[in-house]
């Protein structure tokens, strides 16, 4: 991939295959960029600018072939494999995260749990056993992972995320809310739903509260 693509554009490759799969699946054999425009709330122009960056797609007067330009995709963002992935931290929000059903159909798989509770480790989410935090480099070191997600606390996460460089992990998900530490060549994405809600507060409070009726 070349390195001058903004990350803004990978960010919207993800939001352009999940429309083109719900067409696919709706039977849709093509689509213009105006048609996919208007699904997304994007500019026609935008979506071609951001597709330009990877090569031609579709042709002019004729749109886009949903299938083959959703395989395309696929392959670009790397989802026509499997990834493994690697929980730490097994409190409600981890397990949410354990149990949601999202990830498989997408082609992520949870290989290993950790957690720091004695009262946790052993025990069995669906049909993978939690393991203890304290063996989690040597565990991860024999069993690989490729994306770790950590959903510890905030005291904790940054020897959790070192923990999970140390072992090669070059894709990490963190919900702990901390300025997280990181190698250049690893990929850290902040999950901080508080901070959203603070960005969000700017505009509502431009607004008029709600009042009951």
């Amino acid at each position: 991939m070349p390195i001058d693509i903004p990350e803004v554009v990978i960010e919207r490759l993800p939001v352009y295959a999940r429309a083109l799969a719900l067409l696919a699946t709706d039977g849709h054999a093509v689509i213009s960029s105006q048609d996919l425009g208007a699904e997304l709330g994007v500019t026609p122009a935008q979506i071609r600018k951001d597709l330009s960056y990877f090569g031609k797609f579709g042709k002019q007067g004729r749109g886009y072939n949903v299938r083959k330009l959703l395989d395309e995709l696929y392959q670009i963002l790397g989802l026509n494999r499997e990834w493994s992935m690697a929980l730490i931290g097994t409190g409600r929000l981890g397990r949410a995260i354990l149990e949601y059903q999202g990830f498989g159909p997408q082609g992520f798989r949870f290989a290993a749990a950790f957690d720091a509770d004695p009262a946790s480790v052993g025990e069995m989410i669906g049909d993978l056993p939690i393991g203890d935090v304290a063996n989690l480099e040597a565990a991860l070191l024999n069993q690989p992972a490729d994306v770790g997600i950590v959903a510890v606390p905030a005291s904790e996460a940054q020897a959790v995320i070192d923990t999970l460089v140390r072992c090669g992990v070059k894709a990490i998900l963190n919900y702990a809310p901390i300025a997280a530490r990181h190698p250049a060549d690893v990929h850290l994405r902040q999950i901080d739903p508080v901070l959203a809600l603070q960005s969000m507060t700017y505009y509502l409070k431009r607004l008029p509260r709600a009042t009951a009726p």
